[in-house]
């Protein structure tokens, strides 16, 4: 199945350009394109490509605030002719940053990588990395956090509220879908409502009937059922 892009760049031949210098790669379908960044915004939103190819230095909305604007981000590859934001671009887990006049050979190099990403990233019962970025758009903040700075997760409905630090945004996903995905021997589902992080239990107390109550460094207080206390303590040999 081929993999989606979609172009964002406000020079008209650097689109054309960069849709030439792809065709080589059969594996992926160029199904969109924009030289106006309000425009881009929209049809990204509509489309949700698994990869962005995106400028920077734009008028109205820069590279940064361009993907602020969007519901949801898969991958992206900054193309720009500016060296001095590449530390922004990776801080934003973005899969590579190519400076103008674009080297064919590392255009191939980061296609290359995206798409043995995407490919890791659908195998059955992949496990997200630590260091993985998610992204979280709540409202008109959007947030890129580390797996291992999250120290809670709670079900809200159809949402998971995600705990990081001292935020707390809604992310459209369900908490058996985020367990499925987030590393086992770090984050413990507690019960229907919360999955915690490990590295982040203050305290362990006993309670009625053989249960356990977790305390977190960052105040919250969860119950665990007889069934999970048992779990907790195979896992933890407390």
């Amino acid at each position: 199945m081929q993999k989606t892009v979609y172009l964002v760049d406000d020079e008209l031949l650097a689109l054309q350009e960069m849709e030439v210098m792809l065709k080589p790669f059969s594996e992926l379908k160029v199904i969109g394109k924009s030289a106006r960044v309000e425009e881009a915004v929209r049809e990204c939103n509509d489309l949700n490509p698994d990869l962005i190819i995106l400028d920077i230095n734009m008028p109205g909305m820069d590279g940064f605030q361009f993907l602020e604007s969007l519901n949801s981000v898969n991958q992206v590859i900054f193309v720009t002719a500016y060296d001095q934001y590449a530390i922004k671009a990776f801080e934003i887990n973005a899969l590579d940053y190519l400076l103008k006049p674009v080297n064919p050979l590392r255009l191939q190099d980061a296609i290359r990588r995206f798409l043995l990403n995407s490919e890791s990233e659908h195998a059955p019962s992949q496990k997200l990395s630590l260091d993985k970025k998610i992204f979280i758009k709540d409202g008109d903040s959007c947030y890129f956090v580390a797996v291992h700075k999250i120290f809670l997760l709670e079900s809200v409905g159809n949402y998971v509220r995600v705990h990081f630090e001292d935020q707390k945004p809604l992310l459209h996903k369900s908490l058996s879908y985020l367990e499925e995905r987030l590393p086992e021997d770090l984050f413990f589902r507690a019960n229907r409502q919360f999955i915690f992080n490990l590295d982040f239990v203050k305290k362990i107390e006993p309670y009625f009937n053989s249960t356990l109550v977790i305390h977190l460094n960052s105040g919250h207080q969860i119950d665990l059922s007889q069934r999970q206390s048992v779990r907790f303590r195979d896992l933890t040999g407390i």
